[in-house]
């Protein structure tokens, strides 16, 4: 089972389709591993199609702002009153979303690879290699993390969200201990220094808003050279 998950207010945001693409990629497959997060997306889904079935259309009507506060209060008793009813989901509607969601999340994941082939790999490090991909976005950049087995990344500081899904592998840090499948999103402040398990690689699909920042004497010289390449 896995420990790290995205919050239900990001599911909320995927289910209703808000995200930014790059963070929808990840959440996409993170739910292709967890199905206890699919399962909370399926509801979500039928849950927001209910309410907006059961939607009464009407013209636009001139209001004073004391009706304005009334009618809005009137509609949110009459949402809670839905609630009970409407959270009473079949097997059969869960199942359906299930296999949706899966069908999106291969499309997805396959046209990402078919747009990048071949992959072009850099080395960042000793232990760390990246793939850059295109995206067809321009506000976060998307790659591929490879660390050796048992190899280090440096200590860094995050100067925007990071977010990060197992895609093979495992591999630890001050917080504890990452497997295939788990999300894990850092913010600015989150200081670590991931580490790959002794066995084998580890490959991470990594969503970062802006880049990484070094801790340290070294930091402070290599920071302003370190790119940030939405594609």
């Amino acid at each position: 089972m896995l420990k790290n998950h995205p919050s239900d207010n990001t599911l909320l945001e995927f289910s209703a389709g808000n995200l930014p693409s790059a963070v929808a990629l990840c959440v996409s497959t993170h739910l292709s591993h967890c199905p206890e997060c699919k399962n909370k997306v399926s509801e979500y889904n039928v849950l927001g199609g209910s309410f907006l079935k059961n939607t009464i259309k009407s013209e636009p009507v001139n209001f004073s702002f004391d009706q304005l506060m009334q009618r809005i209060e009137n509609d949110q008793k009459d949402a809670e009153s839905l609630l009970p009813k409407e959270l009473k989901i079949s097997k059969e509607k869960v199942k359906t979303a299930f296999e949706n969601t899966n069908r999106v999340n291969e499309k997805v994941i396959t046209k990402l690879l078919k747009s990048n082939e071949p992959l072009t790999w850099r080395k960042v490090s000793k232990s760390l290699h990246e793939a850059v991909l295109k995206t067809g976005q321009s506000t976060h950049e998307v790659c591929f993390h490879k660390i050796k087995k048992g190899g280090k990344v440096v200590e860094h500081d995050h100067k925007g969200v990071e977010i990060t899904v197992v895609l093979e592998g495992s591999f630890s840090d001050e917080s504890g201990t990452y497997k295939t499948g788990d999300y894990i999103e850092m913010q600015p402040g989150n200081i670590h220094k991931p580490r790959a398990t002794q066995n084998s690689d580890c490959l991470c699909l990594t969503v970062v808003e802006a880049p990484v920042k070094l801790t340290g004497v070294i930091g402070k010289m290599v920071n302003p050279f370190i790119s940030f390449r939405p594609r």
